[in-house]
């Protein structure tokens, strides 16, 4: 199934399995991730790849920045924009519908680009993947910071067997079970089981020409936290 349209059928359930398939960890690591763009205090922030807009709206609800949301799910855009609802008026972030490999910003459009748990799709056996992050690149300011939140590879290997053992039989059962959509999260477990691993990630990053690349582990390595600046 074409990653567009298994998007464009996720959404109704996709926050409760999210909360379900993590123990509500997704909340927390993007709560993290978004201190991480706040840190310099931008300006201006965009969430690519937003979903249904929880880093959005966090980053929006913690902030005095414009906040945009871009993703090319428009049912996905629609729970964002209902959620958003709750902030207080004029803090609402503007959401978007847009491609990924072709954004619709001016060159140095943002001071900050964070991307939560969609970096994976964008570049894992993508072939737009170099062209996704060359974009990235591109509308951040001189200096501008990539933030990512994003499965990885835990480094012992026993929790690395575990993790896979999870995302494998419990993911994919509980996603189906939840959502009935048996090849959305076949596809995520099957993509987060052979994912790179965080310096894999990293020598990605400084290859696209982005400097001063970090990460940080979360959970015992199950996911990371990863910091490129332009």
């Amino acid at each position: 199934m074409p990653l567009h349209r298994m998007f464009t059928s996720v959404p109704p359930r996709y926050d409760l399995v999210n909360r379900v398939i993590t123990w509500g960890l997704d909340r927390r690591w993007r709560e993290r991730a978004a201190r991480e763009c706040l840190q310099a205090l931008p300006k201006k922030v965009l969430d690519l790849g937003c979903g249904t807009g929880d880093l959005a709206i966090a980053l929006a609800r913690r902030s005095q920045a414009l906040v945009a949301g871009l993703d090319y799910s428009r049912p996905m855009l629609e729970i964002a924009r209902q959620k958003a609802s709750s902030l207080v008026s004029g803090k609402e972030p503007s959401f978007i519908h847009g491609d990924a490999a072709s954004l619709p910003f001016p060159d140095a459009s943002f001071d900050c680009v964070g991307i939560s748990f969609a970096f994976r799709n964008l570049t894992y056996r993508n072939r737009l993947a170099q062209r996704h992050l060359a974009e990235v690149k591109r509308v951040l300011v001189s200096g501008g910071k990539y933030v990512i939140v994003e499965t990885s590879q835990p480094k012992w290997k026993t929790v690395r067997w575990l993790f896979h053992r999870y995302l494998r039989w419990a993911v994919s059962w509980l996603g189906y079970r939840l959502s009935a959509n048996r090849a959305a999260y076949g596809y995520l477990a099957e993509s987060a089981a052979n994912f790179y691993t965080g310096e894999q990630v990293k020598q990605m990053l400084l290859e696209a020409g982005f400097r001063q690349v970090s990460f940080r582990p979360l959970m015992l390595g199950v996911a990371a936290i990863h910091v490129a600046i332009k």
